[in-house]
């Protein structure tokens, strides 16, 4: 027991030496470095692109309002909402990359006005020119997030002998997203969408235990994939906007940027409509 705690202890004492060892350049540690920065694209994003190359030069004048997330899901283990609350911020990038509406700025007005106030009170030097100075916007996006819905698809197997096994699962969940379009002036909603996406996730492990006298070795290993939660709203948000684009503003498009259409609950109302006599 003496000899345990013995060699407890100088293992303790050699990673601390180690420790005090690792920055050996005056300037400190080069920091890990891995992957560069890249755009924040998904598969719609190209079909919002193919809009800008469209020609036109009367634009609309869109702003957007603020998008909350509505599902009330949270982690309870992190205390953090589950979806992202930066819906308007995508709305917003997905209607620049139209490329097909003059985009103004309603949802966070407190630096431009404060920037005003303080020309009018003479503690900035500028100026600005006569008459209106604001665009007014011709439609306002509204809406929310809607929809989480966990385990639409949940199964799994495994097997284990002998101190060795395998198992698998899958998962599939979807997130829901309702947008609208406001006429500023006469308050009409000409044009509301409702969007789902389904996320797929799976999961692999295997591992191997033996006993080596009374000491219990094991070995594990496996591999996550989980398709991203929040690219799965960007891509709804993304169809969206381009919906908004198409079927509101009668922009043409491409056969491969069209919704797809399902069909899981076409028999619904058939199958419970009661049978005459």
């Amino acid at each position: 027991m003496k000899t345990t705690i013995a060699a407890s202890l100088l293992a303790a004492t050699t990673l601390t030496g180690c420790a005090a060892t690792v920055a050996t350049d005056s300037n400190g540690h080069e920091p890990s470095y891995s992957f560069p920065v890249t755009s924040n694209y998904t598969p719609y994003t190209e079909c919002l692109a193919q809009l800008s190359e469209l020609p036109g030069e009367n634009l609309p004048t869109f702003t957007v309002g603020e998008i909350l997330d509505k599902t009330g899901q949270r982690d309870m283990e992190s205390d953090s909402m589950v979806l992202t609350q930066g819906v308007t911020e995508m709305v917003m990038s997905a209607l620049w990359e139209t490329g097909k509406v003059n985009l103004v700025e309603r949802f966070d007005l407190r630096i431009p006005l404060a920037d005003r106030e303080m020309v009018r009170q003479g503690i900035m030097p500028r100026t600005y020119p006569q008459g209106p100075t604001v665009r007014p916007a011709n439609f306002v996006v509204l809406g929310a997030l809607t929809e989480l819905n966990y385990n639409i698809v949940s199964q799994g197997a495994g097997l284990y002998v002998g101190g060795a096994g395998f198992g698998g699962r899958s998962v599939i969940i979807n997130v829901g997203l309702d947008l609208r379009v406001v006429n500023p002036i006469t308050f009409d909603v000409p044009y509301v969408t409702t969007l789902q996406k389904q996320i797929a996730g799976y999961e692999v492990e295997g591992n191997v235990f033996r006993f080596f006298g009374d000491q219990l070795v094991e070995f594990d290993a496996g591999r996550i994939e989980n398709e991203p939660l929040q690219l799965g709203v960007r891509s709804v948000v993304e169809m969206a906007t381009h919906q908004i684009m198409t079927d509101f503003l009668g922009l043409p498009s491409s056969p491969e940027c069209e919704l797809a259409e399902t069909e899981f609950f076409s028999e619904t109302l058939d199958r419970n409509r009661p049978q005459e006599n």
